[in-house]
């Protein structure tokens, strides 16, 4: 779902930003900022239960695609109106200002006492009570939002909730603050209580935050100004792009259809597509880049007061991962373009009897690709039965989304483009958005977030402190759970023509996952250093886009005129600064988990579950060990790039 320009302190449910579409902050503090929803790649696809009295849904049946599910969001709240709202906001209120004088100014002396461990323990089970009740209330309105994001009255409820969490927050907030000032051999013998040592994975997380503290005034008016800076400018960014309309023919379209249609078949739909989304993005660079501008300033105000060095280590710390694992994947992923997205792209403009591919041709279907609509029927059996092949348990808990509607598919004007998951909050469960039309990529969709619906599924039994997962292994779920659909299909596809388009939509895939998300992270990197000396113009960001995304895709893509205001429509640019690396960490690592998975003797399905279900008790390190990995080792990066050159090598030889 992410940290922005958020304050290095923990993110809980009361913080959490997500990676598609955040729901309003919440009190309290850990990375579960890198988990409230985490989404598929948007550059992956261009990428309510229904929640009474909400409106209906103007949504219209697919006949090609078939019903599609809106999710029953009233496991969380009946309605906006619904008076358990106005009551679990006021327990929250009433539960934050005793919290607050209970503890405050009092966990270093309480936790020195004989049973100090026992004392802070009780102390941390009200705080992650109280952060599982705005983990529901934020959780409902981020969702109520995402479904419909120009409904006056839904904005309304969505500013008033995130408004209310913030405030309540601010009781909160001295916890961590406190914690952390507590000296280690006291904190040391106070987890000797088992109580507490239940706690150790969160204690020890929140401790790495330490040398990053305000002083409490400090953290107090970060977190109140959010509300009126970037948290107000992620949701301008919200309203904007799902508000934008683009003249494709006769049509006006919102920006979800219009993306899709540079996957359609008719080339001159392609171009129409990409020409009206250019004119848009156009029409409205300055407030785009107004918003850019902001929120880049807006965190480098943040690092430097906090003392980060580089723009980037805020993203790392809260991922939990060493900055030069990081370096040398993007590394290993910019010395790989030659031999994945140059050559791939090369190949497929060979395909379609050209040297060149126009921009808006890259995710064009192949000319020799079956045409028919995938239906929903169809999309679901595909991908349970990939995930029952690898575990039953792990089908069973992915059934649900379908039968208990914890999913929305369908695309309405108001929704927010792309995808996610949401994990809520542990004591209820999560739910998955997507924008289905039918397309082999949108089955690939369903079961990537049906991968991070399960492994949110397992974790929440940590507790609402625990349960998050870091953005490097929360998209490893997701990405295995690609595979396994993949896998899945092409043993079943004989036609060899239609291996062959199988195939290369996998490879389109993932150098989406990790070229694209990599180029993606080397435009943040470039803005965000820039922006220290002074703001950008649109142009200026045009041209850093144009830059990145030249060197990614090589030579026979064709980047025409209007290519260069497309850094706009990108979310994670917006809520969660420099998430995008996490797509390729996870796609890289899966091709290495998946390789161990095809060569293990019994019991793989078993360790793969339980390392989601550890959720955010133990480090990405600790983790893989089972399964024999270690990102450290600097050919890692490398053994996970071979898997989809030895994809490429394969499409070659079929011509």
């Amino acid at each position: 779902m992410n940290s922005r320009s958020k304050p290095a302190l923990k993110k809980s449910a009361l913080k959490k930003a997500a990676s598609s579409k955040p729901a309003p902050r919440k009190p309290s503090s850990r990375k579960s900022a890198a988990k409230a929803k985490s989404s598929r790649p948007s550059s992956a696809k261009p990428s309510l239960a229904k929640s009474p009295p909400a409106k209906p849904s103007s949504a219209k049946p697919a006949s090609k695609t078939g019903k599609l599910p809106e999710w029953n969001l009233a496991d969380l709240y009946s309605g906006i109106e619904a008076p358990e709202v106005a009551r679990d906001l006021e327990k929250m209120d009433a539960d934050c200002v005793a919290f607050e004088t209970d503890y405050k100014g009092k966990l270093a002396t309480g936790t020195a006492n004989e049973d100090g461990g026992k004392w802070l323990a009780e102390a941390v089970r009200r705080y992650e009570a109280i952060d599982d009740l705005a983990g529901r209330l934020g959780s409902y309105a981020g969702l109520v939002h995402a479904g419909d994001s120009v409904d006056p009255a839904i904005s309304k409820f969505y500013g008033d909730v995130s408004e209310r969490l913030t405030a309540a927050s601010t009781h909160l907030l001295f916890f961590a603050l406190e914690l952390n000032r507590i000296d280690d051999d006291i904190l040391n013998r106070a987890m000797q209580a088992a109580e507490l040592a239940h706690y150790r994975p969160w204690i020890e997380d929140l401790r790495k935050e330490k040398p990053y503290q305000l002083d409490d005034k400090l953290e107090q008016l970060f977190l109140e100004k959010a509300q009126t800076g970037y948290s107000a400018f992620n949701r301008l960014f919200d309203q904007t792009i799902s508000g934008l309309r683009f003249k494709v023919g006769t049509k006006e379209l919102a920006i979800e259809p219009t993306l899709n249609l540079l996957q359609d078949r008719d080339g001159a739909k392609r171009k129409s597509a990409a020409e009206a989304l250019a004119k848009t993005f156009k029409a409205n660079e300055r407030t785009f880049a107004l918003i850019t501008n902001t929120l880049a300033k807006d965190k480098d105000i943040s690092d430097r007061w906090r003392g980060f060095q580089d723009v980037a280590d805020s993203r790392h710390l809260n991922n939990r991962v060493e900055r030069e694992v990081v370096d040398a994947l993007v590394a290993s992923v910019h010395a790989a373009y030659p031999k994945l997205s140059h050559r791939y792209y090369a190949l497929k403009a060979k395909w379609f009897g050209k040297k060149r591919l126009a921009y808006w041709d890259r995710n064009a279907p192949l000319p020799f690709a079956a045409t028919d609509v995938i239906g929903w029927p169809d999309a679901r059996n595909m991908v349970l039965t990939a995930y029952r092949g690898f575990s039953p348990k792990m089908a069973d808990i992915a059934e649900r989304f379908f039968t208990d509607r914890w999913i929305d598919a369908p695309v309405r004007p108001g929704k927010v483009p792309g995808a996610f998951s949401h994990p809520t909050t542990p004591s209820a469960h999560p739910y998955v958005l997507m924008n289905y039309q039918g397309k082999p990529r949108d089955v690939m969709t369903l079961a990537h977030e049906l991968g991070h619906g399960v492994h949110q599924v397992l974790a929440a039994k940590n507790g609402a402190l625990m349960a998050p997962t870091p953005l490097t292994l929360a998209e490893t779920a997701s990405v295995f759970g690609e595979m396994l659909t993949f896998k899945r299909l092409l043993a079943q596809t004989k036609n060899a023509k239609q291996r062959q388009a199988l195939l290369a939509g996998k490879v389109e895939d993932m150098i989406n996952t990790v070229v694209r998300q990599i180029a993606f992270y080397s435009f943040e990197r470039a803005v965000h250093t820039e922006r220290k000396n002074g703001e950008l113009t649109a142009m200026r960001l045009g041209e850093i886009w144009l830059s990145v995304q030249g060197e990614s895709l090589g030579p026979a893509i064709e980047i025409k005129a209007g290519y260069e205001n497309y850094w706009m429509y990108i979310p994670h640019f917006i809520h969660s600064p420099f998430y995008v690396y996490a797509y390729a960490f996870g796609d890289c690592l899966v091709n290495s988990l998946y390789a161990v998975y095809e060569h293990a003797a019994e019991g793989f399905a078993e360790r793969y579950l339980d390392m989601l279900a550890a959720g955010g008790t133990k480090h990405y390190s600790e983790l893989l060990r089972p399964f024999g990995l270690d990102a450290k080792d600097p050919k890692f990066w490398d053994g996970g790039l071979s898997v989809i050159a030895g994809m490429i090598d394969e499409l070659e030889a079929m011509g």
